[in-house]
């Protein structure tokens, strides 16, 4: 199994991949649901939190529940 934080490196960047490809769903605590967001919304990702947003939302990575490529599951939780 791939490590969430490798694969999001390797997707922003592999030369190979293009990030405009990628959503990745959430656990939203607030919403008490999934939410996805396009892989070019990550503003940056530092240490396990990727930053979200103009109001930079701090997300931690453990809560990502699955990344999608051109819309089918490549990775999920």
């Amino acid at each position: 199994m791939q490590y969430i934080l490798d694969l999001l490196n390797k997707i922003k960047w592999d030369k190979k991949e293009n990030p405009d490809d990628y959503s990745i769903a959430y656990f939203d605590r607030v919403s008490s649901k999934n939410k996805e967001i396009r892989f070019n919304d990550i503003k940056s990702i530092e240490g396990n939190f990727m930053i979200v947003g103009e109001e930079e939302s701090h997300i931690p990575l453990h809560r990502i529940r699955e990344v999608k490529k051109k819309g089918i599951i490549v990775w999920e939780r």
